[in-house]
Parts: structure tokens; sequence; C-alpha cells
């Protein structure tokens, strides 16, 4: 069986083809809100090909209303005849969720925390790097979503700075050489790589000493595509999952088809 899973987020939107667990084929792509259903269908059938062929089902989170209104039009009109699951309130996750409105929590979240809870366990921790936001979800060791927190992303930080900032500007994101920088591009890589990092192994210690757990029993894993740039320079995590969100939907969509 082939699953197209798809994770919409404010920034990209990431696709993946799995089969049983494992990531086959993956795209990251721009999320444009402006897309309409025939236009997402066009650019689907651009990258997959005659992979697409192949897929007994697709599995759909999205943190963009609009974007999730023409993915279901698109699933309507363009492929009514493989199985689809769009996660949403109602849909089967297994994951009690102990939050004052369960509903106010993004889908991803859920779904990190159903991948975390059923391959890693808990207590742990997820930090999810994206571009928009930087989150982070606690999951309990009976496997329950317990809350968490969210933080400016990395990029719309840095885009935050080269607009509000007269002579600060745009800048690769990568690892300057070091933390006290001798000029402007490699000061503003520093905040943004070193200063990131402490930001999380801080949040994470705090969470960790709200749980009233032994730092050595929770695993704290890292996701999101922008993981890879603090990854070495955060001494809190266990673990590395980059298609964490991906292999969530895959559990769900069994959930719900069964």
């Amino acid at each position: 069986m082939s699953l197209l899973a798809a994770d919409i987020g404010n920034s990209h939107t990431v696709l993946g083809l799995l089969d049983d667990g494992e990531v086959g084929a993956d795209w990251r792509i721009a999320t444009d809100e402006r897309h309409t259903s025939d236009e997402w269908a066009v650019l689907l059938r651009g990258l997959l090909g005659r992979r697409l062929d192949d897929v007994d089902g697709i599995a759909v989170c999205a943190t963009v209303p609009a974007v999730l209104h023409e993915w279901r039009d698109m699933l309507a009109r363009h492929f009514p005849d493989v199985p689809h699951v769009v996660v949403e309130p109602g849909v089967r996750t297994g994951v009690p969720v102990l939050m004052d409105n369960p509903r106010e929590v993004g889908s991803d979240r859920i779904i990190n925390a159903l991948a975390v809870a059923t391959t890693f366990g808990g207590p742990a921790i997820v930090v999810d790097f994206g571009g928009t936001a930087t989150t982070f979800d606690v999951v309990s060791d009976k496997g329950q979503y317990v809350g968490g927190a969210i933080t400016p992303g990395i990029e719309i930080s840095l885009e935050a700075l080269g607009r509000r900032g007269a002579q600060l500007r745009k800048v690769e994101l990568v690892r300057p050489r070091t933390v006290i920088a001798k000029n402007t591009v490699e000061a503003l890589q520093s905040g943004m790589v070193f200063g990131v990092a402490s930001q999380v192994e801080g949040m994470v210690a705090r969470m960790i000493a709200e749980l009233d757990a032994d730092p050595h029993d929770v695993r704290v894993i890292a996701t999101g595509y922008l993981a890879g740039l603090v990854l070495d320079e955060c001494r809190c995590f266990t673990d590395h999952e980059p298609w964490l969100t991906l292999l969530g939907l895959e559990m769900v969509f069994q959930r719900n088809r069964a």
C-alpha cells in the first residue's frame, strides 16, 4: 500500500509517499493560499508523475483553513476513488488532548504526539522547527497530549529583523564561525542559530521541571525542516525524526480506515 501524506503548514507543505512506516519519496513546496483545487491537482500530478497511480490512500493535515478547503475540493473532484482522511476534530487519533479547548490545538501537533507516543513512548517533548513557528508539545507517560508552547519560527524571526532593522538584511541560515560575531551577517546568524538553541534548551528544561520528571526519562525529539540548523547546538535532544508528522499521518489513516 502506498499512502500520500500531506502536512500543510503556514510556510511550506511537505508531501511524502509512505509504505508501512517508510518514506519512499518526499517533496517540500511553498504553501500558497491563492492556489485553487485545480492548481493543487496539477501540482501533485507534476511532482508525483506515474507514482500517483500507485497511491492507495491520502492523509492530510493542515494549519491553513483556506488551503484545506481547496484540498477537500481537490480530493472530491480529482481523486474521488482514492480513500482519504483529513485530520480534524472527530477523526480518531487515540491521543487524549488535555487542553482547555482541544479544538484549538493544531492537527499537526496532535499527529506529532501520536507518532511520538507510538514510536518513543512518554514522557516526551516534541520540538517542531517550522519556518513560521517553533512548537513545543508535551506527551505524558500515558500517551496524553498535555500541552505545549509556541514561539516565532526561525525564518519569520529573521524576516522580521530584515524588515524592521534599518541596517539589517536577509542572510543565509547557516552556523556562523563563532557566537561572538565580527560582522553583521554573522551576528544575525549567531542570534538565529545559537539564540534559538539556547531558547530550546531553556524551554525544554522548564517543561521537564514542570512535569516533575527525571530528565533522563524524558525523550526529546526534534522534527521539522529547520531542525538540522540547531540540532548539533542543543544538548537536550535524544532523537531526530524528520518525518514525524508524515509517519503520524500514516498512523491516523490506518486507524480511521480500519
